[in-house]
């Protein structure tokens, strides 16, 4: 039997003003293997609900053959270790797309780039910011022009912390999505854009200052955190704690904080639980592989 195992991190998206454009890879990270056998399509460790040809894996691994012209070949997917929670707004559609994606052209001998790789999954997911830098790692600002997408990397400072406050409950992308507006006042627009340009160098220099201005946003969070019940509360604790910045990661209901306090994630946990919300805190560091083969 010919197999791979593959490793894909989670990622947050929609970081601050970066609506559906800027994402980063974390160290938290879903592990699959794939398996070419002659048994049709098969999966282990799987949630039977997801055990079918609509699993995102398997979406990600057949496209990649269909696009280079070949026959899709019968394959086990072995839900190995997932790490990576669902509709909690850390990647994991993405991170499962991707996983099909690279153990596909792990198979076809590399064949594809991953900027092939990139527009391959895009189809699937519509937008780019999760999986860009579930692909190359690190931090990502993306776009897509005439269905194509690009991406570019940027630095993040060492000195920066990510940690996620994981809520105990589901939000999903299409019920966040359906809180926003169809049209944005053209002043709301330039804010974003300008505070958008200012982050991305603010992270690479780690100028607190500058990216706790910077991440505010009015293109997405404002509608959402109504969606998030504790959001006020933990953006209270998180800033009284000594949080640079706090913000929403991808469509929710995970948040996000960045911080330069090595104890901050054990007195955000203990703050939390002291307000009743139960909540789980994560210490992310930035990955910078992206997916890999391991």
């Amino acid at each position: 039997m010919v197999k791979c195992t593959v490793r894909v991190p989670a990622t947050t998206a929609n970081l601050g003003p970066g609506f559906d454009s800027v994402g980063c890879a974390f160290t938290l990270y879903n592990t699959l293997t794939f398996t070419l056998c002659g048994d049709g399509l098969s999966f282990c460790k799987c949630n039977e609900k997801y055990a079918n040809e609509d699993n995102l894996a398997f979406i990600g691994f057949k496209d990649v053959y269909t696009y280079l012209g070949k026959t899709v070949p019968c394959v086990n997917i072995s839900f190995d270790e997932i790490s990576v929670p669902v509709s909690r707004g850390l990647g994991s559609s993405a991170a499962l797309i991707v996983a099909g994606a690279v153990a596909a052209n792990h198979f076809l001998e590399n064949a594809l780039s991953k900027e092939e790789i990139l527009k391959i999954c895009n189809k699937i997911e519509g937008h780019p910011d999760n999986l860009s830098p579930a692909i190359y790692g690190g931090l990502t600002a993306s776009l897509t022009e005439d269905a194509v997408p690009y991406s570019i990397s940027y630095n993040i400072h060492p000195s920066l912390k990510f940690v996620a406050l994981v809520p105990d409950f589901e939000l999903l992308t299409s019920v966040a999505r359906s809180v926003l507006p169809k049209e944005v006042a053209f002043k709301e627009a330039v804010f974003n854009s300008s505070h958008l340009a200012v982050l991305l160098k603010a992270l690479e220099e780690g100028n607190k200052k500058l990216i706790s201005i910077a991440l505010n946003d009015k293109l997405h969070q404002p509608y959402r955190r109504g969606l998030i019940n504790g959001y006020d509360k933990a953006e209270e604790l998180a800033l009284s704690l000594g949080a640079v910045s706090f913000c929403l990661s991808g469509a929710g209901p995970t948040c996000l904080c960045i911080t330069d306090n090595d104890d901050f994630a054990d007195s955000m946990q203990k703050a939390l639980k002291e307000n009743n919300l139960n909540w789980q805190v994560l210490s992310l560091p930035v990955d910078n592989e992206g997916a890999k083969i391991i």
